[in-house]
């Protein structure tokens, strides 16, 4: 356990670091091109689509399935070099083949994305941004490609620490843009060829300089790296039938996707939509990457370990150590992110009643943090066994939920049930819905296939968390309506905002800690120990 902790405290450091400047990123950006307007949403799409694409890759190949088999090439006689060198030599073909792709493809995906609610002018700009940002594929795939490998070498500190240099490019790079251009440029008439080709140009430099610097660690893996086409007899064809689930998982999550934010875009302009909700999400992300992404890492290379093994008792201590763990971390910050929902979302809106609109999708998306935390363990394990077919179906059954409830709130706008002012958040409050019940049955699933995970006892630890989080984000609001509520000094600009959050966050942390202390939580005795580690003793 000292190693998963040493691990998962240095992967804890490198994602603060990166998601703080990420969200600095994030403001200097709003900064530039603002929150609600038609030239935002299009550069928040193009930007988007990248990733969006990517994930096909992501989730398809490389979480899903390298890990584990890395895993198990590891212990070959030449510590996995020969089916590494293959699988990258493969994997920079796929890359560079779904850039190209996707590049041509970009009017196509702009149109599919933006139906006809939206102006020419306004689709015309995106697709502009798309040829900028859509190049991003690549280097994703391979900072991804090494990040896995690093990972599963237990190298874990570089994958989280390589993304402060993008934002640290990003940041000074908009800061240029804004400086030369003014600002904000949210008018789609606004933007010059020159002026989409810096802004574009400046956010795929970012994400091809992560990619260059995690290759720069390469030599701690001690594997022999060579272009290698010759691609039969080491496996891949496994490869390909694990990977084979997991793309279509990735197919049916990206259509889903692409619906809701064509559901979204509806709003464009004129109240919050696809950018208001890229950056509730951004908030959201910030509490599950630093704690899940920290913690659940070396648990998910430790669970491979233990899977390939066949060591099941082993695995279900990992499930329950794991999921109890991110609980008691991770309902801390949804209450502390919940009181202050409003400055947090201040800080990426330019106005007072921007903000209380972005914390409305903000609050939407935190009601499934808890349960996509709970699934970042469970659905990897699956992995860890090598079984992507299960997957793939609670997956495709959380996507049609998702369209379902985006359909949804798209028939209740429509019916002047939902304002257009809420839509973004009844789309967001649909997806954290279809969550948690994909987690439900995942559980169920998983339970089933290992006769037991333990289930009871870690549900019970979660409640507990859930009944000291309820009076402690209470406590924060109070807090917070003694600063003024949505109309005081907190959400008069960016760095109140910031502010307000800073004076929220602790008290809402102090009562978490307290009311576990009077429910006699033992996880606070692993707390203890991890204090204990980390300061000295008189």
């Amino acid at each position: 356990m000292s190693s998963l902790g040493r691990a998962s405290a240095l992967l804890a450091a490198g994602t603060m670091v990166s998601r703080i400047t990420g969200l600095l990123r994030t403001i200097v950006l709003v900064g530039v091109i603002g929150a609600i307007g038609e030239a935002t949403d299009a550069f928040s799409l193009a930007n988007q689509l990248p990733n969006d694409v990517f994930s096909l890759i992501s989730v398809g190949v490389l979480t899903a399935v390298l890990v584990p088999q890395i895993v198990q090439a590891v212990a070959g006689e030449d510590g996995g070099s020969a089916f590494i060198s293959k699988i990258f030599t493969a994997g920079t073909v796929v890359l560079l083949v779904t850039t190209a792709v996707a590049m041509l493809a970009a009017p196509w995906l702009i149109s599919l994305i933006m139906k006809a609610t939206t102006t020419p002018p306004q689709q015309h700009l995106a697709v502009a941004f798309a040829y900028w940002c859509l190049p991003q594929i690549f280097f994703y795939g391979l900072y991804a490609l090494i990040g896995e490998t690093l990972n599963a070498r237990r190298i874990f500190g570089p994958f989280t620490w390589a993304p402060v240099a993008n934002n640290v490019i990003s940041i000074a790079g908009f800061l240029l843009i804004g400086g030369m251009f003014g600002t904000p440029l949210n008018t789609v008439d606004d933007w010059t060829p020159d002026r989409i080709a810096w802004l574009g140009g400046t956010a795929t430099i970012g994400i091809a300089l992560q990619a260059v610097i995690l290759l720069a660690f390469w030599p701690r893996t001690r594997l022999a790296l060579r272009p290698d086409f010759r691609w039969r007899g080491v496996g891949l064809g496994k490869v390909g039938r694990l990977a084979g689930w997991t793309t279509l998982m990735a197919v049916a999550s990206l259509a889903a996707g692409f619906y809701q934010h064509s559901i979204a875009l509806e709003a464009s302009g004129r109240d919050a939509s696809l950018t208001v909700m890229n950056n509730a999400w951004l908030i959201f992300m910030l509490p599950y990457s630093v704690i899940v992404l920290s913690i659940g890492t070396p648990y998910f290379t430790q669970l491979s370990e233990h899977a390939h093994a066949g060591r099941d008792d082993e695995v279900r201590t990992d499930i329950g150590r794991a999921i109890r763990t991110l609980g008691f971390f991770l309902m801390g910050a949804l209450a502390a992110v919940l009181a202050a929902a409003i400055p947090a979302s201040r800080v990426f809106t330019g106005s007072s009643s921007e903000a209380q609109a972005a914390a409305l999708v903000l609050v939407a998306y935190l009601v499934g943090l808890l349960p996509l935390a709970v699934l970042f363990i469970v659905q990897r394990t699956f992995y860890a066994y090598g079984d992507t077919r299960t997957p793939f179906f609670f997956t495709l059954f959380q996507c049609v939920l998702i369209v379902a409830t985006a359909y949804g709130a798209n028939l209740l706008h429509q019916a002047g049930v939902v304002p257009l002012s809420a839509l973004a958040a009844t789309v967001a409050l649909g997806q954290s819905f279809a969550s948690i019940v994909q987690t439900i049955v995942a559980t169920v699933l998983l339970s089933r296939r290992l006769t037991g995970i333990g289930t009871r006892r870690w549900v019970l630890a979660l409640l507990r968390f859930v009944v000291a989080a309820i009076p402690a984000a209470a406590a924060g609001w109070g807090v917070f309506l003694l600063l003024g509520g949505a109309h005081g000094w907190t959400t008069a600009d960016r760095i109140p905002g910031a502010l307000g959050c800073v004076i929220i966050a602790p008290v809402v942390l102090a009562v978490y800690l307290g009311v576990l202390a009077l429910l006699r939580a033992p996880e606070l005795d692993a707390l203890k120990t991890l204090v204990r580690r980390f300061v000295p003793s008189r």
